[in-house]
């Protein structure tokens, strides 16, 4: 009598539960690939601004004073008003590439982040007066004779750095916080900003309000922890670094440049 082989395979059922496994692995390795991707990225970018910010330094250190921001749809060339040392765009500029020998860049010569997106750049255009301590003459910092004739003991004026764009008061030079409260970093106390507004920056209409209050062409400046669309605060993922006066006459000091 000959025996029949019992003969098993995968089920439906059991084959829908491997594909299903499989799908949630390769789904977990995606997001794991994704976040590390990101998070290079931001590495990557924030490396990028901080070099920005040696060469504008480098570039002070050579020529007595800051560059001017480059101008929106232009070149990435300074863009000063003729003879006086002031710019043309104090707030709304880029990182002035060409001016400072920065790569890597667009065709235009704009310096762009790991984006894509080109790198802006915003510089007090004042200080205050402080009698006995500082002359006050404006521009404050692209023009070698002000930098030099106004002294250190000079403090910038013209830049807020906020943690929320609620409580932004005023507009243009006049815009600032609205309260110490809402200071990412104390009044008068900034000389520049280098910025990238992130992952999300060719997109604007993805822009959440904190975002939008760094491009809106006053001296009010958001900085906080990213957040994204899903949060109570908005989607944030601009990355900004910025330089206190102190730094920036600490760095002339030293190289010489002043008193």
């Amino acid at each position: 009598m000959q025996l029949r082989r019992s003969r098993h395979g995968f089920s439906l059922v059991e084959l829908a539960i491997v594909l299903a496994i499989v799908a949630l692995l390769i789904a977990g390795a995606m997001m794991t690939l994704s976040a590390q991707v990101e998070q290079r990225n931001g590495t990557e970018t924030l490396r990028r601004l901080n070099a920005g910010v040696d060469a504008l330094i480098a570039f002070a250190i050579v020529n007595g004073r800051l560059p001017c921001p480059a101008a929106p749809n232009l070149t990435g060339d300074e863009s000063p008003s003729t003879g006086t040392g002031a710019c043309t765009d104090w707030y709304d500029g880029f990182l002035p590439a060409k001016t400072i020998g920065f790569q890597p860049t667009d065709a235009a010569g704009y310096a762009l982040d790991t984006w894509g997106n080109r790198i802006r750049y915003a510089v007090a255009p004042s200080v205050m007066t402080v009698a006995g301590g500082c002359a006050g003459a404006a521009p404050a910092f692209t023009s070698q004779a002000n930098l030099k004739a106004n002294g250190l003991g000079c403090k910038p004026s013209g830049l807020d750095i906020c943690n929320t764009a609620v409580g932004i008061s005023g507009s243009g030079s006049s815009a600032s916080c609205g309260s110490s409260a809402a200071r990412a970093v104390t009044s008068n106390t900034v000389a520049f900003i280098v910025f990238s507004t992130g992952k999300n920056g060719s997109v604007a209409s993805s822009y959440g309000a904190d975002e939008l209050a760094n491009i809106n062409s006053d001296s009010a400046f958001v900085s906080r922890t990213p957040s994204g669309p899903d949060s109570s605060v908005g989607t944030y993922d601009d990355l900004m670094v910025w330089v206190p006066a102190g730094v920036l006459y600490s760095k002339l000091i030293s190289a010489g440049v002043l008193p």
